[in-house]
């Protein structure tokens, strides 16, 4: 059955240097999770935040808007609106604003609880 979810509902998450709303994921009854995630601009004196890694499942980052940079072991890439990046299982990555507005993303996830099988690093 079809359903209906509301950013309005959505569940906020307290993660470091973003703000992070999931509306989808395993408490929904769902196998996937979805979260729209906003990371403000850098200001002067800003601690950057450290990786993250997903244990066994990847993340898929669809950038709705503003300028960004993914950095992950495996390289950096620079991102725009309409760019998407996949980042493979249990690689460390990390997504940082590098423009003057708020960088918004729509990130996919084919695991019901993100929180649970994601680690967070003090830096790379």
């Amino acid at each position: 059955m079809a359903r209906l979810f509301k950013s309005s509902a959505a569940k906020r998450l307290e993660l470091p240097g973003r703000v992070s709303l999931e509306p989808i994921s395993g408490e929904a009854g769902s196998r996937i999770t979805v979260r729209v995630v906003e990371i403000p601009p850098a200001k002067p004196g800003d601690t950057p935040r450290g990786p993250h890694l997903h244990d066994g499942f990847e993340e898929c980052i669809y950038v709705l808007r503003g300028a960004g940079r993914t950095v992950s072991e495996s390289g950096d890439i620079r991102i725009g609106p309409g760019d998407m990046v996949l980042i493979p299982a249990n690689e460390k990555h990390m997504t940082n604003n590098i423009g003057s507005e708020p960088l918004i993303l729509l990130c996919f996830f084919p695991a019901p609880d993100v929180s649970a099988r994601t680690t967070e690093f003090p830096r790379f």
